[in-house]
């Protein structure tokens, strides 16, 4: 859509591109170039293009009046990581020639919507799985609004989602605002965004990159506690913080962990009153357990257990060891009380045992 393409666009690459009413979506791409003759073509096919989209306001009109900006940053483009390896016909098949193919798209959205399963032609493995995620789940079911591979990687200034982890979770914020707020002000969101720190989960950790499930269901709300516990019972990650590698194994070993650990067991998943991690601690917005916000510490540990006992007392919570096995400086008395069953049961047991010897051993000097 240039001079360099055509003499006669010479008009077109300084301003407007004629609309067209056509509806439906782009006309329908052949097959992408192979990436040896891309390189062969070498930059000469995007020095071509950018002659017309490098214009900053190079725009055309859709069908429902919308105007879509044609402008493509050459510098954003050469850094992505198809920068030197792709060019413009590999996605954009049928628009090498000018005049280009009508666009047949009539909304930004739509545009979109026929443009993006370019992607699959490349990464289809990723692509099969966003067929299973929740996202594909509500496009399929005519929303629009689902998110589809370049809204989350970009378009032409894609990069690579582990240089910038923090990106991650802003990237899922354009959409899920207030929960990224949330996450933003919560333990995790703060060290990731405020600190840089790399040991924190991102948005995708806990819920998936490309076959995002929902947080709604109960199999979801069950493995929950396996989430947590790839951070949480890594004892070398929690020293550095000075938290306990133990907390996933003394939740499991309590009441509620049990009843959570037999369920999972079952053919069919169901869902459960018994806590999980998330029911105690926040789901998006945990906070320390030394901010005086957290749902966990002494002072709100009641409130937090009424959610499920609204008959507990105001010593009910006492029972609750915080999720540290009992030591001589962590619930001392417990501690003792087990000490003395660790002795008191095999000396009973061996006490019994003696007697039965030393009764077979009379008995046999008898006869």
């Amino acid at each position: 859509m240039c001079a360099a393409c055509h003499p006669s666009a010479a008009e077109h690459a300084s301003g407007q591109v004629p609309s067209s009413p056509a509806q439906g979506q782009p006309a329908p791409a052949s097959t992408p170039t192979a990436p040896a003759a891309a390189v062969e073509k070498g930059q000469s096919e995007i020095e071509k293009c950018m002659g017309c989209h490098q214009n900053e306001n190079l725009t055309t009109t859709l069908g429902n009046g919308e105007v879509l900006n044609l402008h493509v940053d050459a510098s954003a483009f050469a850094n992505s990581v198809h920068g030197g390896k792709l060019t413009c016909s590999d996605c954009h098949a049928g628009y090498t020639e000018f005049p280009h193919p009508q666009l047949r798209a009539t909304s930004k959205r739509s545009f979109v919507l026929a443009y993006y399963e370019v992607c699959k032609r490349c990464h289809f493995a990723n692509y099969t799985k966003t067929l299973d995620s929740v996202h594909y789940t509500v496009l399929s079911s005519g929303s629009q609004n689902a998110p589809v591979c370049t809204d989350c990687h970009g378009a032409h200034n894609v990069t690579l989602q582990n240089i910038s982890r923090a990106q991650i979770s802003h990237s899922c914020g354009t959409c899920h605002e207030d929960v990224y707020a949330q996450y933003a002000k919560s333990v995790h969101g703060a060290a990731l965004l405020d600190g840089n720190n790399e040991d924190v989960p991102v948005c995708t950790t806990c819920h998936g990159v490309h076959n995002i499930q929902s947080a709604s269901s109960s199999q979801f709300h069950l493995m929950s506690t396996d989430l947590c516990a790839k951070c949480h019972s890594d004892a070398e990650k929690m020293a550095k913080y000075g938290l306990s590698p133990e907390v996933v194994q003394t939740y499991l070993d309590d009441f509620h962990g049990k009843t959570v650990s037999f369920v999972r067991k079952q053919e069919s998943v169901v869902w459960t009153g018994k806590p999980v991690c998330t029911d105690c601690h926040g789901v998006h917005d945990i906070a320390s357990s030394k901010d005086p916000g957290s749902l966990t510490i002494k002072s709100n540990l009641l409130a937090t257990c009424r959610k499920c006992h609204p008959d507990a007392t105001d010593n009910f919570p006492d029972a609750w060891l915080s999720h540290y096995q009992p030591s001589l400086n962590k619930a001392s008395i417990v501690y003792f009380i087990k000490v003395y069953y660790w002795i008191l049961i095999p000396v009973m047991i061996g006490g019994l045992l003696l007697h039965i010897l030393l009764d077979l051993w009379r008995l046999a000097r008898n006869r």
